[in-house]
């Protein structure tokens, strides 16, 4: 029978994962940092991702309870386990990761490839007459989930380094779910609530049908080279053409909004 691990077992991700596994009756147990007793599955402590004794913790978690499968759920984590070579990791190579952990370098990147995105800048770098608009957008380069993101209403930006500033796109935004390599699978999910109001994690979303959306999702994880789950930001512009804002290299909070990834994922193992 296959047992899988899931970190984060009681953030947004994680809670989303476990619960999918137990309706599915599948083996699990998770880690957290302040782990929360569940009716379903062992939770136990874990060490922070930038602990020296965090890999060998979460190496014996995989030993101890004779763990097939380790789903990683929290972004700090994310390069320490792709560059660690964990064979049970379900991760994509550190190259992607290490990409989709920088937004800025995910900006780049993108770009390069002609993939639609906001018009970005480092905060510290943005020209006096950069077109961003008003309003604009701060938020830092290395982020998790929606945090620390500000809507600035002037032009009066940050220049904190650490930092990207750019254009404030109006439209729909969309989480999109997405599998690659192991049984590709993408969902479009609309968010319908937003959590700060205009920006934001996901309150609320609903499936919809929106073929362009997945194909520039896909076309994103491709370039950045993302092999495993994914969970991708995108929004349209006013006049309704679609632009990627981020890539997180992992399942997101609203995966069971789209059963078909970890479908995707047990099937191949």
């Amino acid at each position: 029978m296959t047992r899988i691990l899931v970190t984060g077992a009681c953030g947004p991700a994680g809670r989303s994962l476990l619960d999918q596994l137990a309706a599915r009756g599948v083996a699990a147990v998770g880690c957290d940092l302040a782990p929360a007793p569940r009716p379903d599955c062992e939770i136990i402590g874990a060490l922070p991702a930038n602990h020296p004794g965090y890999l060998p913790q979460l190496r014996g978690f995989i030993a101890d309870f004779d763990v097939d499968l380790l789903i990683p759920t929290v972004q700090e984590e994310l390069p320490i386990v792709a560059a660690a070579g964990i064979p049970q990791a379900l991760i994509s190579p550190i190259g992607a990761v290490e990409v989709a952990a920088d937004k800025w370098l995910t900006h780049q990147r993108l770009a390069a490839a002609g993939i639609a995105g906001p018009v970005t800048y480092p905060a510290e770098e943005a020209p006096a007459d950069a077109a961003l608009g008003s309003p604009a957008l701060s938020k830092p380069r290395i982020s998790r989930g929606g945090r620390g993101i500000i809507v600035h209403e002037s032009g009066d930006l940050p220049r904190t380094p650490g930092l990207i500033v750019s254009e404030f796109v109006p439209g729909a935004e969309y989480c999109v779910q997405v599998v690659r390599g192991i049984g590709d699978v993408a969902v479009v999910l609309e968010k319908t609530a937003l959590r700060e109001g205009r920006v934001g994690n996901a309150d609320a979303v609903r499936r919809v049908d929106a073929p362009d959306i997945a194909e520039l999702a896909v076309a994103a994880c491709d370039v950045v080279g993302i092999h495993g789950p994914c969970d991708l930001d995108v929004r349209r512009r006013a006049d309704g053409d679609p632009v990627v804002l981020e890539i997180n290299a992992r399942f997101g909070a609203q995966s069971a909004h789209a059963p078909e990834l970890l479908d995707a994922v047990l099937a191949a193992r």
